[in-house]
C-alpha cells in the first residue's frame, strides 16, 4: 500500500487522500460486482476519499439516477469497517438541466429540495452522515459545462433561491449531524466569494472545497479561481484530469470510430461527443499533449495525472475508472514527477491551444 500523504480540506478536519475515486461510471458502464471490486482495490491501495452524486450514473438517465449511490451503499453495508476509513462525498443536483426526473425538472433549488436530497442520499448510501455535501452546480445563471462566458441575458425572470438561503439549508443538515462539511462544484470565483461572505456574515458553515474541472485541456481554474481558493483557504478537487479519456491517447487516431464502445464514454455515448470534451479543438490539443508525453518517455496518462497530482492548486485529484487495470494505472502514476523543461513544453502548448474544454 503506498503511503499517500493526507491533505486537509479547507479549514475542516477532513483529511483525505490526494487521489479521490470518482464513481459516476458505476451503474452505467460498471455493474455492481465490478464496482465493488474497484472500491475494494482502491481502499486496499490507500484511497480513502470517494465522491459521488445523487444524479449519477453518467450519462444522466431517469433509469440510472441514484444508481451509483445505491451501489456504494451496498458496498458499505457489506464492509461496515470501510465506512470509518473513508471520507464520503456526494452532491445535490442544481437546477434542472433537462432532467425532469429530478425534482420534476425544477429550475430552482429550494431549501426543501436540499433537505430531501440529502435524506435520499443517506438512504441510498446506507450511512448516517455524509462527510462532504456539495452543491453540484450553481443555482443561478453562470458559465459552466462548456459555456465560455457569462451572459446576463440568460438570467431567469424570477430570482432563484439566494446563496444565503441555500447555505442556511445546508447549515441545518450540519446541525442535525447528517452532514459534516459542505462544498461547491462547478463554481465561479464570484460564487465562491459570495458563499464565504454569507457564512461569515451570518455565522454559517464555511465551504471547505470546490470541485471543478482541471486538466491539461481545461486550466480555466487558473483564470482567477486559484487565487480565491488559495487566499481563502478553500481546497480544489480536480475532476476530469484525463479529459474524459482524451488525455489517455485512446482517441488519438483521427476521427475515432464511434462504433468502438470499448474505447470509453466518448465512443459509447453520442451525447458525450457533443460536450466540451468532444470538441475538435479539445481532441487536437489532447493529441499534442499525448505526443509530448511520449517524446519524454511517459504515457499520456502519466503526464496528464502528474500535472494534477503535483500541482499546488490541487488538494485531491478525482479519477474515474471502469476497470481494475485503469485504477492501477492511475494510482501507479502517483510517483511521476515532471521536469521544469516538460512543464515549459506543456505551457507552450497551452499558449496556442488555450483551454478548449473549458
Amino acid at each position: 500500500m503506498p503511503d499517500f500523504p493526507k491533505t486537509t480540506l479547507g479549514r475542516s478536519d477532513l483529511a483525505v487522500s490526494p487521489i479521490c475515486l470518482g464513481t459516476m461510471t458505476f451503474g452505467e458502464q460498471v455493474e455492481e460486482g465490478r464496482a465493488h471490486d474497484i472500491l475494494d482495490r482502491a481502499l486496499e491501495r490507500g484511497i480513502t476519499f470517494i465522491d459521488t452524486a445523487e444524479m449519477y450514473a453518467v450519462p444522466a438517465r431517469a433509469e440510472t439516477c441514484g444508481a451509483t449511490e445505491t451501489i456504494l451503499g451496498t458496498w458499505l453495508a457489506k464492509r461496515p469497517e470501510a465506512r470509518q476509513r473513508i471520507v464520503l462525498a456526494t452532491k445535490v443536483a442544481g437546477p434542472s438541466r433537462n432532467m425532469d426526473w429530478i425534482r420534476g425538472g425544477s429550475r430552482n433549488l429550494l431549501p426543501e429540495h436540499i433537505t430531501q436530497a440529502c435524506e435520499d442520499s443517506l438512504r441510498r448510501l446506507q450511512t448516517d452522515v455524509i462527510d462532504l455535501y456539495q452543491i453540484h452546480w450553481p443555482n443561478r445563471n453562470a458559465p459552466m459545462f462548456g459555456a465560455l462566458s457569462f451572459d446576463p441575458a440568460q438570467d431567469a425572470p424570477e430570482p432563484p433561491t439566494s446563496i444565503e438561503d441555500q447555505l442556511r439549508a445546508l447549515e441545518k443538515l450540519v446541525q442535525a449531524g447528517k452532514v459534516r462539511h459542505i462544498g461547491l462544484s462547478n463554481e465561479t470565483p464570484w460564487g465562491v466569494m459570495r458563499f464565504l461572505r454569507a457564512a461569515e456574515q451570518f455565522g454559517l458553515s464555511r465551504v471547505v472545497s470546490v470541485q471543478n474541472p482541471y486538466a491539461l485541456v481545461n486550466r480555466s481554474v487558473e483564470n482567477g479561481l486559484d487565487e480565491v481558493l488559495h487566499r481563502e483557504q478553500v481546497s480544489l478537487l480536480a475532476y476530469s484530469p484525463l479529459g474524459f479519456g482524451t488525455l489517455t491517447g485512446k482517441y488519438d487516431a483521427p476521427g475515432f470510430d464511434p462504433q468502438q464502445p470499448e474505447l470509453g464514454r466518448m465512443s459509447r455515448f453520442e451525447s458525450m461527443r457533443k460536450q466540451r470534451w468532444g470538441r475538435a479543438e479539445t481532441l487536437a490539443a489532447a493529441r499534442r499533449y499525448n505526443t509530448l508525453a511520449r517524446e519524454h518517455g511517459l504515457t499520456p496518462t502519466q503526464l496528464a495525472l502528474a500535472f494534477c497530482y503535483r500541482n499546488w492548486r490541487v488538494a485531491s485529484t478525482i479519477i474515474g475508472v471502469t476497470s481494475l487495470a485503469q485504477l492501477d494505472e492511475c494510482l501507479d502514476a502517483w510517483p511521476v514527477n515532471l521536469s521544469p523543461e516538460l512543464y515549459a513544453a506543456v505551457d507552450a502548448i497551452r499558449w496556442t491551444s488555450r483551454d478548449p474544454a473549458q
